[in-house]
């Protein structure tokens, strides 16, 4: 049975015991709180994971997740583009989570913030700085409108590039063991 391009919280968790979850959040945001059985594969890595996500497909229905469903949708556009099949779930883990459904959370490590936290931290200091710095350069004003207009342009696209440069530092990068292991369940 072939998934629709979107499931509700409720519809995935009455079919949670027969999808393939993979969360393609960074790995802090993952740890923070996933569905229940989900794979993370952070949307960075997603090529990576091509072939072994191709052999999941065929034993069973993919469901992609997210914090909002706008990375899910993304991954779900990019594995239609080489052929497969998966489903984003709609509102993400918020939608999830605000249904009262629940989550798995990594126990005994620490957990880089979530994005959106480490979005917030990041922007903030920015505008802070910008304002700061502009008492004395009146140039450096600029960073904090430059933040200001990113983020309207984020609000209004729905997508984030703050977001995509800190998913790229170091700790919100899986650890290659991570990786291979979920790469080695999904395929086998």
């Amino acid at each position: 049975m072939a998934l629709t391009t979107a499931l509700t919280a409720d519809q995935a968790s009455a079919r949670l015991h027969e999808l393939i979850v993979i969360d393609v959040r960074t790995p802090g945001e993952y740890a923070a709180g996933h569905l229940p059985g989900a794979h993370n594969i952070p949307l960075d890595h997603l090529d990576t994971a091509l072939p072994a996500l191709k052999t999941a497909a065929g034993r069973g229905d993919l469901l992609l997740v997210c914090a909002s469903g706008a990375r899910s949708e993304t991954a779900c556009r990019r594995l239609a583009d080489q052929g497969v099949t998966a489903a984003t779930l709609t509102g993400g883990t918020t939608a999830w989570t605000q249904l009262g459904h629940g989550t798995h959370h990594a126990t005994g490590t620490r957990t880089p913030w979530a994005m959106e936290r480490q979005v917030r931290l990041a922007a903030g200091s920015l505008v802070l700085t910008g304002l700061i710095a502009g008492r004395r350069w009146n140039a450096a004003r600029w960073l904090s409108a430059g933040v200001a207009g990113g983020l309207v342009f984020s609000a209004l696209t729905n997508t984030c590039g703050m977001a995509r440069i800190l998913a790229r530092l170091p700790h919100n990068q899986p650890t290659a063991t991570d990786l291979d292991d979920t790469l080695a369940a999904l395929a086998g």
